[in-house]
């Protein structure tokens, strides 16, 4: 597992319950994985917004990650709402995952994730200004 450099981000993954961050972590191995195998993408930085982790790739969009204590038995990936991601992932993973309007993909807690659709959307999102005008985002 990559160690976090930003002592902010830090600080936000010790704030989450451990069963809660083992499972945050896990996603955050993956953005951090599926980044690493896309050509061209650069540096993917790692740091809060909207206090919540969030990695950013040069030529993508911002992916975010969180838990709430208001709504304890999931978690989610957040996008940015102004961009076709969310509605792109819907069409195309309607059976996979569950969807908060147009910004998120919401995870139940202790139920395995569907990976390879997964990685799929982060790597979507972390190429989107150059896939933003293909239909399906070139999916």
């Amino acid at each position: 597992m990559d160690s976090i450099e930003n002592p902010n981000v830090a600080k936000k993954f010790q704030s989450y319950p451990e069963d809660v961050r083992q499972e945050l972590m896990y996603l955050r191995q993956l953005i951090l994985d599926v980044a690493s195998g896309l050509p061209g993408t650069g540096h993917l930085e790692e740091t809060l917004k909207w206090g919540e982790p969030s990695y950013i790739a040069k030529r993508g969009s911002t992916v975010r990650i969180d838990w709430k204590a208001s709504r304890p038995g999931c978690y989610a990936m957040y996008f940015n709402c102004n961009t076709k991601l969310v509605d792109t992932f819907r069409e195309i993973y309607s059976e996979s995952f569950d969807f908060e309007g147009n910004r998120a993909i919401v995870f139940r807690r202790a139920e395995p994730l569907p990976e390879t659709e997964l990685k799929h959307c982060v790597a979507l999102s972390l190429q989107y200004r150059s896939l933003k005008h293909l239909p399906l985002l070139g999916a």
